[in-house]
């Protein structure tokens, strides 16, 4: 039960960084209104509060956490921006979410 709960907080954690960077492009690339940067401000703060509720070592949660964002990120691709992701897009995201569970939840010494 520990492991879906990490996993829905990485991925809470993704959307929400996602999100705090993707209202400053549209604002920056696709004339959005000044205010987007409200909403990104505010999903950037939740990213990094949410970022801090992880048990590990934070070096290791930063790890980990890179490979949940990457599925993540290809999941916004194809929802939010509409553009499907191909096969290479699919097992770069399988070898990063294979990564992901070695560091997150493999057997690590408690010394240091």
């Amino acid at each position: 039960m520990e492991a879906v709960k990490v996993l829905a907080l990485f991925v809470v954690t993704a959307i929400a960084e996602i999100l705090g960077c993707y209202l400053p492009y549209l604002w920056l690339k696709r004339e959005g209104s000044i205010l987007f940067l409200i909403p990104a401000a505010a999903a950037l703060a939740a990213f990094v509060w949410l970022l801090s509720l992880h048990p590990h070592p934070a070096g290791r949660t930063y790890a980990a956490y890179g490979g949940i964002y990457i599925v993540v990120a290809l999941a916004w691709l194809l929802v939010v921006q509409g553009i499907i992701p191909d096969r290479w897009d699919l097992i770069g995201g399988a070898v990063t979410l294979a990564g992901m569970a070695i560091i997150y939840f493999g057997p690590h010494s408690a010394v240091g």
